[in-house]
């Protein structure tokens, strides 16, 4: 099938332009008036009979001057015509316009001549005629007769413009100026015949080639937008180079042609460049106009040529384009279905828990294999978007494929979500249901080890009753499921094979239950009357085993404990069992109101506004006011018992000069967020008490403002360093003793660090409670039938959504606070860094440099590679050098600059050989290249792809395409920050990366942002225990 495309409006416009300038050629070189050319009579022209020395009138006439010349009498008809056509058409249409000044030297000719050159000029002269001068022949016979023959003749002439008769060179001048004449005539003018010829030679044929090229290049754009393109990409590559040599060499010709252009007008105009003074005369000035009207159309056509090869171009490569995206389509779609298919293949959730885990294995394994095709299906139809916002010719055939590709990896992501949960709620079950027939084994055991003659005394029964009673409670540490929490909790996954394993499993735990529970009964009553020997309990109502010792009847009593168990569980119903254990809890439930009414409590009604009937989110916002409370007077007390007493001038000797001149450092602007936190935040928390709602609203509002934390921590590193120095001075004791501080005052500098953790907590811990699976009981309820109403949900999924948003955009402000930190540690940054934009990402690398010069140099891999700390930009990456110096903790990390590099000059692979933790950085002028290895591969992802992402959206930016669709940056969710999931064994090849790592400073991640003892305010777990009691105690009764 052949894909065949026309321009349409590129080929006609293409047309009518060079149209446009070959007619605009013809009128500037006068080709309707003159058909002929300077090359057509060379031969007449050389004779010189007439010329045309660029000399006018005094109202701007143009001469033509007839020197002596013998042979005149001689000259044909046709050639003094054609020679007059010729030299009458050089001037404009406004200097012939005014009419033609005729000049004959004949002053040393006869009147003859004289008559012979009137009577052609009268009969042949193809221009209007102003005035006619006649040179007299000098001798006296020939003026003579002249003058009668002018008499006598004038009027066979047919002249109806004046004929002056000169008798020398100096009466001419009286009627022409002496520069507009030639020397011949006693002028001024500078008239060389032959370069006059070359001049007007060189200019028609430079507008000869001119025309014929625009005709050329006419012809080849209507072959161009006539041509089929075949289907494939090799035979589309080749075609699109066969047309690109073609336009190179015309396009080379056009440039030859503008450098002859230029050439020729240079030397029509170097007798005014060489002289300043000197003058062009109207001829030459002419023939200049003629030449840069004619550059004007040369450049026109090649702006034509450019526009129309351009589209054509875009043309030819857009269909390229759409060959490989296509041919990469069928490679992605066919992988794609293939790993579809073996997905579909997969349903088996396992029947124990290592089959489970076994299978969970396989489900990794094969969630592997397909991220390879995955990624190229995304990076397909990133690209496919990319052609269609570049308005390619065929988005309306990319758009499809890229909604199938993405529409493909959706299927495969949920399917593996769906099939993932599936298997951990079967693992999960399975242990469960492990964890039971565990306990079960565990109880008859204990059952078939009691010896029967131990009963016979009151010591024995109590031991017996303790020792069930002890192990029953173990059922509550265990956690062992109901048979209805189990039904409602996997009932998704509940297969008739499991079905059958789980009934078969609650069942012997019913049975041993209900052992328990008669052997207990039993052992109470012989406890009440210990008169009456004791008789032996039988572990099952329906086999009574004896035991002599638990020595010798161990192994036997439990066989036929199992073996009787085992009986009944193919014939019972799991429903059954919901049925029943609903109805023993509410037998239970009855036992409890029986004897509270029988010890005479009469509890009075919870009140609903106790902080015991709140609910979860209720309590988290009631703490988070009480904290923000107590955030914000800690930040006052550092204000005003701090850095206001640094002003008293009773205090200034106990303050050092390093401290009084850098405490805008060591307080940063803590000022600035006491500010608003007092004025703003704290006021719009309080709002969120009745409607919460609008917290998360609340905090999405003021995203812009916070941000001040991160102008805060870019500070902090400087602030720990002045506060190390300082520590010890008397001033700060003194604040300290006057505030009643238990704690020194940088742990209260790192308050907003701790309380930007204390956001995410409260965000998280709402996100747990609001959440569609939870459920929560209205404390309104709790009064009248609307209690037996049962659960309700929450909060609409509108809000869920603000709440996750709100979460992501405090993790955000938290990862940049802590980059932030970690790039001020950083010593010799130039200002203009700046320049690279918003900082994303760092971490250490071992880092092998190549040069080019060194690249033939075989094992260079093996040399040992420098460890270097990398900072990801938006715009560029920064390599630092890293040095372990000591410091009060030990041997610590500095790192100082060694070099910036944007990403504009570098682009990035994948090593097909060696290490899964490397990937390089090639500078695009083939001089250097960076191999880069990561802690792990999980950060080696997290980087590539990032780095990938930016070169991208570099590239776009630079292309104009389509701008930043936001100012975010989505990290991998296998790792949140570079430092906080580089793993222990760090490097294999470059050693001393693992223990840099472990060196963290004070002001890093693990120390920052997280929660000191020091600060325990608004955590969510113990903003919950009183609400999560509460809670406990209602679904106890579900």
């Amino acid at each position: 099938m052949l894909l065949g495309f026309k321009e349409e409006m590129a080929p006609q416009e293409l047309t009518r332009r060079l149209a446009t300038v070959t007619t605009h050629v013809d009128e500037i070189m006068q080709q309707e008036i003159r058909p002929l050319l300077a090359v057509d009579i060379i031969e007449q022209l050389h004779r010189q009979f007439a010329i045309l020395s660029g000399g006018r009138g005094k109202d701007g006439a143009p001469i033509i001057t007839f020197p002596e010349f013998v042979g005149f009498k001689h000259i044909s008809d046709e050639d003094f015509l054609n020679v007059m056509t010729y030299l009458t058409s050089i001037p404009s249409m406004e200097a012939a316009g005014i009419g033609f000044i005729i000049v004959i030297d004949r002053q040393r000719d006869k009147w003859s001549s004289i008559k012979a050159s009137l009577t052609r000029i009268a009969v042949a002269f193809p221009g209007n005629l102003q005035l006619i001068f006649i040179l007299r022949p000098s001798r006296f016979i020939q003026r003579t007769i002249t003058d009668i023959g002018i008499k006598y003749y004038q009027d066979e002439f047919k002249m109806k413009v004046p004929i002056v008769m000169l008798n020398s060179v100096s009466d001419l001048q009286g009627y022409i100026d002496k520069s507009q004449l030639t020397e011949d005539l006693g002028g001024t003018l500078e008239y060389r015949h032959s370069q006059w010829i070359n001049h007007r030679t060189a200019i028609e044929n430079f507008a000869l080639t001119l025309k014929t090229t625009a005709q050329m290049l006419q012809t080849f754009g209507a072959r161009l937008a006539a041509t089929e393109l075949p289907r494939g990409v090799p035979p589309t590559a080749e075609l699109l180079m066969s047309h690109t040599k073609q336009r190179d060499k015309l396009q080379d010709e056009l440039k030859l042609l503008g450098k002859q252009g230029a050439t020729l007008l240079s030397c029509i105009q170097e007798p005014g460049t060489k002289s300043p003074t000197r003058k062009l005369n109207p001829n030459q000035l002419e023939n200049v106009a003629t030449m840069e009207r004619l550059l004007v159309q040369l450049d026109e056509t090649e702006k034509a040529f450019s526009q129309f090869w351009s589209k054509h171009h875009l043309k030819l490569s857009q269909c390229l384009q759409l060959q490989h995206f296509e041919h990469n389509f069928c490679e992605v779609k066919l992988a794609l279905d293939n790993l579809l298919a073996e997905q579909a293949e997969f349903t088996d959730i396992g029947d124990s828990v290592m089959r489970v885990e076994r299978l969970l294995k396989e489900h990794k394994k094969l969630e592997r294999k397909g991220q390879e095709s995955l990624e190229k299906a995304q990076l397909l139809a990133v690209i496919g978007d990319q052609f269609i916002q570049s308005h390619h010719y065929a988005a309306d055939s990319i758009r499809p494929k890229c909604v199938e590709l993405r529409h493909l990896c959706d299927d495969f992501f949920n399917e593996n979500k769906k099939k993932y949960d599936i298997l951990e709620k079967s693992l999960e079950l399975h242990r469960q249901l492990d964890k039971v027939s565990r306990w079960c084994e565990a109880g008859i055991y204990l059952l078939a080890s009691q010896a029967v003659d131990k009963y016979q005394s009151r010591e024995g029964v109590d031991v017996a009753l303790t020792d069930i009673e002890a192990f029953l409670d173990t059922a509550k540490e265990y956690q062992l499921p109901s048979p209805k929490e189990i039904y409602n909790q996997f009932e998704l996954i509940l297969t008739p094979d499991v079905k059958a394993n789980a009934q078969k499993v609650l069942q012997k735990l019913g049975d041993v239950q209900e052992i328990f529970q008669k052997r207990q009964m039993s052992l109470m009553k012989l406890a009440a009357r210990q008169t009456r020997p004791v008789q032996p309990v039988a572990p099952h109502p329906e086999s009574s085993p004896k035991w002599v010792s638990p020595k010798t009847s161990q192994p036997s009593a439990l066989a036929s404990l199992q073996k009787t168990s085992e009986e009944p569980y193919e014939e019972t119903d799991l429903d059954s069992l919901v049925k029943k254990d609903d109805k023993t809890k509410y037998e239970g439930k009855n036992e409890e109101i029986l004897e509270c009414s029988h010890d005479g409590e009469n509890p009075e009604r919870e009140q609903p506004d106790s902080p015991e009937n709140l609910s979860p989110g209720r309590c988290l916002i009631r703490d988070l006011l009480e904290t923000e409370k107590v955030y914000i007077k800690e930040m006052k007390s550092i204000i005003d018992g701090y850095i206001t007493p640094m002003d008293y001038i009773w205090l200034k000797h106990l303050i050092p000069d390093v401290l009084q001149n850098n405490k805008d450092f060591l307080f940063g602007n803590i000022r600035e967020l006491y500010e608003f936190h007092d004025r703003t935040f704290l006021k719009e928390l309080e709002k969120c008490t009745e409607n919460p709602e609008l917290l998360a609203r609340c905090f999405l509002k003021r995203k812009e403002d916070l941000q001040i934390y991160f102008k805060y921590h870019k500070n902090l590193p400087r602030a720990q360093a002045i506060w190390q120095e300082c520590q010890d001075c008397a001033y700060f004791g003194v604040c300290q003793r006057q505030l009643d501080h238990n704690l020194p005052l940088f742990k209260y500098l790192r308050g907003p660090s701790q309380r930007l953790t204390k956001y995410q907590m409260l965000l998280k811990g709402l996100l747990d409670f609001e959440s569609p699976e939870d459920l929560e009981i209205d404390p309104g309820d709790l009064e009248g039938d609307s209690a037996k109403a049962g659960p309700k949900r929450t909060q609409a999924p509108a809000f869920l959504a603000e709440l996750q948003q709100a979460l992501a955009m405090m993790e955000e402000l938290i990862k940049s606070c802590e980059l932030a930190v970690g790039l001020a540690a950083v010593t010799g940054c130039p200002e203009d860094i700046r320049e690279l934009g918003r900082l994303l990402r760092h971490g250490a690398f071992s880092v092998w440099t190549v040069h080019k010069e060194r690249s033939k140099m075989k094992g260079f891999i093996r040399f040992k590679p420098s460890q270097r700390q990398l900072y990801l930009f938006e715009r560029g990456i920064v390599f630092c050098k890293i040095r372990m110096e000591p410091s009060d903790q030990g041997l610590a990390p500095h790192y100082s600059f060694q070099k910036s590099v944007q990403w504009t000059t570098l682009s990035i692979h994948q090593l097909e050989r060696g290490s899964n933790r490397k990937f390089e950085l090639v500078n695009r002028n083939g001089l250097e290249k960076y191999i880069l290895q990561a802690a792990s591969k999980e950060i080696r992802d997290c980087w590539f792809s990032e780095i990938s992402k930016l070169l991208m959206e570099q590239q776009n930016n630079n292309k104009d395409v389509y701008e930043d669709e936001d100012n975010g940056r989505q990290t991998s969710p296998k790792c949140c920050s570079s430092r906080a999931c580089m793993s222990a064994d760090a490097f294999e090849e470059g050693e001393g990366a693992e223990d840099m790592e472990k060196e963290s400073s004070a002001l890093g991640l693990s120390g920052l942002f997280q929660l000191d003892d020091s600060y325990d305010t608004c955590s969510p777990k113990a903003a919950l225990d009183t609400g999560g009691r509460v809670q406990g105690e209602k679904g106890g009764d579900d």
